[in-house]
């Protein structure tokens, strides 16, 4: 039975190959580089050219996949230059966030609960820290309550996301030393000192920054 065949009701065939294939270049089980024509995808997923095609252009907008001239769309590599802006998008962002959030001395539950669930993981780089993490830091800037930064954050996220799992794929970064930052950074909150979150905020993503740009290197 192909996908198609399933009756998926209101999430549609478009969305749920969207969210497959997403899925797929996340975990890495397609590479970077990777050429994704329609034919191949409607391969992949038992589906409709125009469903497939469709699908390849809602991760192209979201920056998973690139389309150049004459070219089938293809996974995005990272390489240090995409690293570099996207670690510093989310430093600009999560920054004037931290700032706000500060000087009201508001530390979000949302950011507080995904800390807490790792520091219930062990000891020790996992990929199972990206979900948490994720969540840590996206909390941060919902927390300001503002619809726009919150929609400009997540239009980075695929991308934050991609480069977040090669880090952990790599096995770089410790869960406990990632809730350790977390916690000192949500301490600066707490206590109204904008500037030093925003100062253990950099630091913090500056490291994750660093490694997977040596690993992007290798």
């Amino acid at each position: 039975m192909t996908l198609e065949d399933r009756s998926l009701g209101v999430v549609g065939i478009v969305d749920a190959v969207t969210r497959r294939l997403r899925a797929r270049i996340l975990a890495g089980e397609i590479a970077g580089h990777t050429a994704l024509t329609e034919a191949k995808v409607s391969d992949l997923f038992g589906v409709a050219r125009p469903s497939a095609k469709a699908a390849i252009e809602q991760l192209v907008a979201s920056g998973l996949l690139i389309r150049t001239a004459h070219r089938s769309a293809r996974v995005v590599a990272i390489d240090a230059e995409m690293v570099r802006d996207v670690y510093r998008t989310r430093t600009r962002l999560e920054s004037a966030a931290l700032r706000e959030l500060a000087a009201v001395r508001t530390v979000p539950a949302g950011a507080a609960d995904a800390n807490a669930e790792m520091l219930r993981m062990p000891a020790g780089p996992s990929p199972e820290t990206v979900d948490p993490d994720l969540r840590f830091h996206t909390a941060l800037i919902d927390g300001i309550a503002s619809e726009r930064t919150s929609r400009m954050y997540r239009s980075v996220l695929d991308e934050v996301r991609l480069c977040m799992a090669q880090v952990q794929g790599r096995r770089l970064l410790d869960a406990e030393v990632i809730a350790g930052q977390h916690a000192e950074i949500l301490d600066a909150v707490a206590i109204g000192d904008g500037d030093r979150a925003a100062e253990l905020l950099a630091a913090h993503l500056r490291s994750a920054e660093e490694r997977l740009v040596e690993a992007a290197g290798e």
